[in-house]
């Protein structure tokens, strides 16, 4: 089973969104797809004079905020991506955490910093995905997740796509793949060429004492080594032509 995740400014690119979603339409063998679309949001928040807020790469969620990300990733963004993966033959279905209780989550308590509706995973129905999978079905998840109790709730886009890959390692074979606009962990932000091959625990925290991650990637990474620690074969972070041709440069992260 592979779990992709494709964010960044792939989900705004509509030329760089259709290449990838054919070439995951192709992609042999089970599959399941998690998609960002942060930017949307952030540019509906801005039209609907709603101030978007950002700590450590996370958004900061309050009531109003819920309500525009839920439109715009399991509205929005979420259905024109299964019509195009339809389109291409790969039998997609849209789901967000709510939906058959598949991701099962509670607010995050109040620390430093109060991020509002922002749910942190406790429980993914592995189970019902892969019935779905195994029924012919690619299920295709946005962040949103909800507490059991009739609220939903704003999770980041890479722990959905972690804590899927995580809860399926449990019972099959399981990769993880972080797709976004970049061919990988760069060295150098400002040079694509200095993709960084392999990461390990210890390279990345001198990455984060030097500055040199930081945003939205903190979370990436941080998800990424927290699906290895539980048993997911394989995590790489790549741009989305690694799905067609995985010889391209790309970060592999290893325990």
């Amino acid at each position: 089973m592979k779990v992709i995740k494709i964010g960044g400014n792939v989900i705004d690119d509509p030329q760089a969104l259709a290449r990838f979603e054919a070439d995951f339409a192709r992609m042999p063998g089970e599959k399941v797809l998690v998609h960002g679309g942060g930017k949307l949001a952030t540019a509906l928040s801005k039209t609907l004079g709603i101030e978007t807020r950002m700590v450590a790469g996370r958004r900061v969620t309050d009531r109003q905020t819920l309500d525009v990300v839920t439109m715009v990733y399991a509205g929005l963004i979420n259905k024109n991506v299964v019509a195009a993966l339809q389109a291409q033959g790969c039998n997609a279905i849209g789901m967000s955490g709510a939906d058959a209780g598949a991701i099962l989550s509670h607010r995050r308590t109040t620390g430093e910093v109060d991020y509002g509706f922002v749910g942190d995973v406790d429980r993914v129905d592995a189970e019902g995905i892969l019935a779905l999978s195994r029924a012919g079905f690619t299920p295709v998840f946005c962040a949103i997740t909800h507490d059991g109790q009739g609220s939903l709730l704003n999770t980041n886009a890479d722990t959905v796509a972690s804590e899927i890959a995580k809860a399926l390692a449990a019972r099959v074979e399981t990769e993880l793949v972080f797709c976004f606009e970049k061919p990988g962990v760069l060295s150098d932000p400002e040079d694509d060429t200095s993709v960084i091959a392999r990461i390990d625990a210890a390279v990345f925290e001198r990455l984060r004492a030097e500055g040199t991650v930081s945003g939205g990637m903190l979370p990436k990474l941080e998800n990424a080594f927290a699906a290895l620690r539980c048993g997911v074969k394989k995590v790489i972070i790549a741009s989305p032509a690694f799905v067609a041709s995985p010889q391209v440069p790309h970060t592999e992260i290893v325990p």
